[in-house]
């Protein structure tokens, strides 16, 4: 597993702060590796989820960091998004 992986997965669980999150959703960082979040909290891991959202590590850093609103980098074409579009804007709203 890539350090990259390692720190956003570090970096997700600190923003939920022990909040659970209903549902499922996967990150895909380009070329690292891939980062589930649901009920049970925050692993690496490239199991199915509900909404799997895909973008390259430096975009995927300035969502983490608050630079990039996950909703711009969508509309932008940095992020994609596949799956239940509901639960990737619930998660946007944890992010932000």
């Amino acid at each position: 597993m890539s350090d990259i992986v390692n720190a956003a997965v570090s970096a997700l669980a600190d923003k939920l702060a022990g909040d659970s999150f209903d549902g499922s959703a996967k990150f895909v960082i380009e070329g690292e590796g891939a980062i589930i979040i649901d009920g049970d909290g925050v692993r690496a891991s490239d199991d199915d989820a509900d909404v799997t959202m895909t973008a390259d590590a430096d975009t995927f850093q300035s969502i983490l960091e608050g630079d990039l609103n996950p909703t711009a980098a969508f509309m932008s074409g940095k992020l994609s998004i596949d799956g239940d579009m509901g639960q990737a804007m619930k998660l946007g709203g944890v992010l932000a």
